[in-house]
């Protein structure tokens, strides 16, 4: 039975599992047209030529990863929905997300996201400056969380490790939490932990009708210019 005719979505999806797996250094089209089972002279009808792929493969990326929809009865927990579903999103695409970055099209990237987190900061009453704090916090937050979990998970063994290092001296005598401190940290309860904390805390002043339509720093905000650190693959 003769195979049938290959579309250009097939080749995007094949390429997106091969930098998904290995990342972008090793992709060929000589690789993917054998993941394929077709020629070469094949996958270049279809996209054109390697950084051709390369570019259709991080708008593919910038459409997919933006696609968030919150859930839950509240805006804060639709807020903390929203954060959980992106820190998904970036640590299940860690080599789309570098090539989306090195191609400066991060802030698109998270566009849609920012969009979502606005609509529910709206709905629970801030609004103006405010409101965009709350949106730049919680992305700082998610985007900062998987930062230290990818170089956590990259780092060569730790001598000593957490677990002796951990006990009644250095804890305080505080038995319980040299136990807690010494175990394998559950990244998901903490992120969620710490998002929760966050967005009630910059929520509460909604309670109190609280609003800013200025757009600069407060004179006790400090200095808020962003650092654009690249993302680790």
């Amino acid at each position: 039975m003769a195979r049938p005719a290959l579309t250009r979505e097939e080749v995007l999806a094949a390429a997106t599992d091969l930098v998904r797996q290995h990342g972008p250094e090793t992709l060929t089209m000589r690789k993917l047209a054998a993941e394929l089972g077709t020629a070469v002279t094949s996958i270049y009808w279809h996209v054109g030529n390697r950084e051709s792929l390369l570019d259709a493969l991080v708008e593919r990326t910038v459409a997919e990863l933006g696609e968030i929809r919150p859930v839950g009865r509240t805006p804060a927990g639709r807020i903390v929905s929203v954060a959980r579903a992106l820190r998904r999103r970036l640590r299940d695409h860690p080599h789309l997300v570098a090539m989306v970055h090195e191609r400066g099209l991060t802030e698109r990237m998270f566009l849609p996201a920012q969009q979502a987190l606005v609509h529910e900061v709206h709905a629970a009453g801030l609004r103006g400056a405010r409101a965009a704090d709350v949106v730049r916090a919680v992305q700082f937050q998610v985007v900062g969380h998987v930062l230290v979990e990818r170089n956590r998970e990259r780092a060569p063994a730790q001598h000593p490790g957490e677990e002796e290092l951990w006990g009644a001296r250095t804890a305080e005598e505080d038995p319980a939490l040299a136990r807690t401190l010494s175990r394998t940290i559950d990244t998901e309860k903490l992120f969620v932990l710490s998002v929760k904390a966050l967005v009630a805390g910059l929520l509460a002043g909604a309670r109190d009708g609280a609003s800013d339509s200025g757009s600069g720093p407060g004179p006790d905000s400090g200095d808020r210019t962003v650092s654009r650190a690249p993302y680790p693959q």
